[in-house]
């Protein structure tokens, strides 16, 4: 065999990388058995930690192996993971030099506007607002006019530079701001103690991915993360000057208060409760009424009643309590301008924690040239009047001026905890993000349904290992002995290069690990099936492997490249657990070509040549299909009217009954909770319903449902969606814990609530989608189906040059799409697992157009093979040998990936079931499709009309002899 020894180089230098990668891996596991093992005993676990294990080449200790072992997602480890965005009209605001030019102002309104259902950029809708605004009023604005982009933080921009320029260094000038922001994430990130984590820009956006595997606290990370260290110093006003405007929200709320948000028997000034005020704020509210005042300030009737000095005048809350008032937050009157831009607005070159000349914990910092110069200013102008520190709009500190401050040192005091001033110097010290920051997407998974989810994959990875084992080794024999080494080698490189690539192992991404097993078997199939013509019409053993393998390359390389290019497909348009199963499904496609087209046949050959014989069917299954013919042509009219039948109630379903939307394609919250005894789904969605209530007193939508086992249940919410903030998680934190708190056990507390873990009750995963990731999701989804229905189109057309095949497969597909999404609108309501419509079933969707797509092109190599050599049959009859000789391979392949996919239903977890359900249904259509569906449409297509039906054989007796 040609190439041989090149084959056998490749697959012992990879297997060496391989076993490299996988060495930290495996020695890490090794340790922490042990350690677990020696619990309590400090001595023993200091000692097992500093062994270290000498490979010659290289010595491995514990802390190095760990930075290098396999990289495992949220689902199985636990963590957490936030997608922040970058807020694109501050960067815009900053090149502007915070400019108020009206049609700069409503361009930047009318794109936040837009974006809320928009895929593209922010800064590309603002161009596009931005002409259409100017065109409108017709002000024949430059982007380079001085009022705009032509400022001094934009020297390159002359006034003669074009827009288009404009428009270049504007996306330039934004995309390095993102990656400013991406460098302070990771810093710090690198100063919460993350191990192992994943900081990713999402290509053509402002977002940051990050992923914390083992973290539990997700409000610190949240708090750490969009913190914008964006530290500010600014004038306060007081009591004199705000005092009378108090006095005429409090008249207005007696008279208006149901258009401000609040009942009108609402004193506001007992709200303020200024007799208790004893610094320089303007009133110190109650943490329960601070809701209240902020919609009376906030309101349009409370904006519209400001008189000339504080029409521009920001409310701030303070950072938190004062000590002396633990149940209070002081309201403090910022002096501010009409671009709201703060005289001191410098960043932090250098941040620690001190204390004052009481023993208090203060934050002592020292500003970069630019802040230190503003504020100097500042501090001259203002001495024996407060100036306020602020970070993120929030006050941390407003002391009187006792001099002014001429080299940039200041010192931060706001009653904190080391915690809390550890937690600011670090932020500080990480340096400042360009612009605001906002988490749009979070998920959290506890670490105790992590090693669930391990465990779960692994049993359903093992049985499903197994039954593929058995089976091929029982259908054929010596052969299947071969098939299940090749299969083994195949994991084996496929974890290595995982590992190697440092990819991160994830849920989904088991799933097609194990979906990869299946590709491998039917890689297999097809081979010994050809290899088992070949011996059946007299060829030598030697002679019928060559032929099977020569005949069998095209069918495999066709059917492995529509499912690769489904793959891409995914891993492109695709996010999250969707990446991960399409990345590890590419890297086995290629491994499976590699092992079992080529490995296979070097480890068969080398047999062969010895003069030893090697199986390839057992007696049981030795005749198995062997002289099965069915005149499937002749029955494919039945068969269209079963298709269309039920087409036509799956279509009817989608359109009166519709589907039950995951909340990554509607935007909400979703939390898993689980519980220490059983519980009512219905009775505990009543009481919740009740709890989330808007603003104007509307409910909104929540769904409480059993997840797994009784004692489980899946809250999903839209309540405060459009609210980014960390205060509206933790709103819905509180009230979500109000409303179980009957169905929790009597000791439990919120902080324990939100981290739940083995051994309490509580929030064991929680995911946060907003609305426009929603939007980018839903989008990318639907783009994904229609790239991969015209990639196959096109890809069939070129293989095959007649576009009758395309359309028959292409129709095929679009059949078992319907089907399933019929299947989920008419079952959503009635299964006991998730049956939602997400990004998890557009994976499902794909994955079961590859293997459709693969099931068809075996039928149509073997038609076109035909076409080739039986030229004295009829079309039909052609067209039914074709299929009936693929029997063997159809029923084999389909099976075996039906029990793989079962035994992941019923082992995997509940978090694959609703995956591998559409998965079940869309294996057994896409098989009974490929014969009846795309076959039968090409046939038609084909016969062009002739009256040339012929039903039974249609091959003449020498044929079906000489096929013998």
């Amino acid at each position: 065999m040609q190439g041989k020894g090149l084959i056998t180089i490749v697959a012992i230098v990879l297997g060496l990388i391989c076993l490299n990668e996988l060495l930290p891996t495996w020695y890490t596991s090794k340790i922490e058995s042990q350690i677990e093992a020696a619990k309590g005993n400090e001595k023993e676990i200091k000692r097992i930690k500093e062994d270290t294990l000498n490979l010659g080449y290289t010595k491995l200790y514990y802390s190095k192996a760990k930075d290098k072992e396999m990289k495992l997602g949220l689902d199985l480890k636990g963590g957490i993971n936030v997608l922040l965005e970058i807020n694109q009209r501050d960067l815009v605001n900053d090149l502007t030099n915070y400019s108020t030019n009206p049609v700069l102002i409503e361009a930047l309104n009318k794109t936040d506007e837009a974006q809320k259902n928009s895929t593209k950029s922010y800064i590309d809708n603002f161009f596009e607002q931005f002409d259409a605004v100017n065109k409108a009023k017709g002000t024949n604005l430059k982007l380079a006019d001085p009022e705009l982009f032509g400022n001094t933080n934009l020297s390159e921009i002359k006034y003669n530079t074009t827009d288009e320029q404009v428009k270049s260094i504007i996306k330039r000038r934004i995309d390095l701001s993102v990656g400013t922001a991406f460098e302070v994430i990771r810093t710090r990130i690198d100063k919460l103690g993350a191990i192992q984590p994943n900081v990713q820009r999402v290509p053509g956006t402002a977002r940051i991915s990050v992923e914390m595997p083992g973290m539990k606290d997700i409000d610190k990370v949240k708090k750490m993360l969009q913190t914008s260290a964006k530290l500010q110093f600014w004038e306060v006003q007081q009591i004199p000057e705000i005092a009378p405007y108090f006095q005429t929200l409090t008249t207005m709320v007696a008279a208006k208060g149901d258009s401000m948000g609040v009942a009108k028997n609402v004193n506001f000034m007992n709200l303020l409760q200024l007799d208790k005020l004893r610094t320089n704020g303007v009133a110190n509210v109650k943490l329960s009424d601070t809701a209240a005042v902020n919609k009376i300030l906030n309101s349009k009737v409370g904006m519209a009643l400001r008189p000339a000095n504080i029409k521009y005048t920001q409310f701030m809350w303070g950072y938190k309590p004062e000590a002396t008032s633990p149940d209070d937050l002081v309201l403090y009157a910022i002096r501010s301008n009409i671009n709201q831009k703060a005289p001191v607005d410098g960043a932090v070159e250098t941040a620690n924690i001190s204390y004052d000349e009481l023993g208090r914990i203060v934050v002592d910092m020292q500003m970069d040239s630019k802040g230190a110069k503003e504020w100097k200013t500042l501090t001259e102008k203002n001495v024996g009047k407060p100036v306020a520190v602020t970070l993120d709009n929030r006050v941390y500190t407003a002391p009187n001026v006792v001099g002014a401050i001429p080299n940039g040192r200041t010192q931060i005091s706001g009653n904190f905890s080391q915690e809390e001033a550890k937690e600011l110097v670090d932020v500080l010290g990480a340096g400042k993000l360009p612009a605001g920051a906002k988490v749009v997407q979070a998920t959290q998974v506890g670490p105790s349904l992590g090693q669930e989810s391990i465990n779960a994959g692994m049993i359903s990875f093992a049985i499903a290992f197994l039954i593929i084992i058995v089976y091929i080794i029982f259908y054929y024999g010596g052969a299947g002995v071969y098939a299940v080494i090749a299969m083994v080698i195949n994991l084996f490189y496929i974890f290595g290069i995982m590992d190697s690539g440092d990819f991160t192992l994830t849920l989904p991404g088991i799933a097609g690990i194990v979906l990869t097993m299946a590709m491998a078997v039917d890689t297999n199939v097809i081979i010994y099936e050809r290899t088992k013509e070949e011996l059946f019409a007299g060829k030598s053993i030697l002679e019928a492997y060559k032929d099977g393998f020569k005949h069998a390359l095209s069918a495999i390389i066709d059917g492995h490249s529509t499912t690769l290019l489904t793959a891409v497909v995914l891993f492109f348009f695709g996010t999250g657990p969707i990446k991960g199963f399409a990345l590890t499904l590419m890297i086995g496609i290629i491994m499976t070509l590699f092992t079992s087209v080529l490995l296979s046949r070097v480890m068969i050959f080398s047999r062969l040549n010895k003069g030893k014989t090697l199986s390839v069917w057992t007696p049981p299954t030795k005749n198995l299909f062997r002289n099965t013919w069915i005149d499937f042509i002749g029955k494919r009219k039945y068969a269209y009217i079963i298709s269309a039948v039920l087409t036509v109630v799956c279509i009817i379903s989608i359109a009166t009954h519709g589907f039950k939307y995951g909340i990554d394609f509607t935007g909400g919250r979703n939390y898993v909770v689980r519980f220490d005894k059983e519980v009512n789904a219905n009775d505990v969605e009543e009481k919740l319903v009740k709890l989330f209530k808007t603003e104007d007193g509307k409910n909104s939508s929540v769904e409480a449902k059993t997840f797994g086992n009784s004692n489980q249940l899946k809250i999903s919410t839209d309540y405060l969606i459009e609210d980014e903030s960390l205060k509206a998680d933790q709103t819905i934190e509180q009230k979500l814990y109000e409303g179980l708190k009957g169905e929790l056990p009597a000791n439990i507390t919120l902080n324990d609530f939100k981290s739940a873990d083995k051994d309490h009750a509580g929030i064991i995963s929680s995911e946060k989608v907003g609305p426009t990731v929603a939007d980018d999701i839903q989008t990318h989804g639907i783009l994904a189906v229609v790239a991969a229905l015209a990639g196959i189109f096109i890809y069939i057309l070129f293989r095959f040059r007649k576009w009758q095949f395309s359309l028959g497969a292409v129709a095929a597909l679009f059949h078992d799409a319907v089907i399933i999404l019929g299947t989920y609108s008419l079952l959503h309501k009635y299964m006991p697992f998730n049956m939602e419509i997400n990004q998890d079933f557009i994976a499902a969707i794909l994955t079961v157009l590859g293997y459709s797509i693969n099931d068809t092109v075996i039928i149509f190599d073997r038609i076109r093979e035909y076409l080739r050599e039986k030229k004295s049959l009829t079309l039909a009859g052609l067209f039914d040998d074709s299929i009936s000789s693929t029997l063997g391979r159809t029923f084999n392949t389909s099976f075996t990936t039906i029990l793989v996919i079962l035994a992941i239903f019923i082992f995997g977890g509940d978090n694959l079931r609703g995956f591998m359900f559409a998965l079940l249904i869309g294996i057994g259509f896409g098989t009974y499709s490929s014969i009846f569906i795309a076959s039968a449409i090409a046939y038609d297509f084909l016969k062009k009309g002739k009256e040339e039906e012929v039903h039974g054989k249609t091959t003449s007796d020498k044929e079906v002899l000489a096929s013998k």
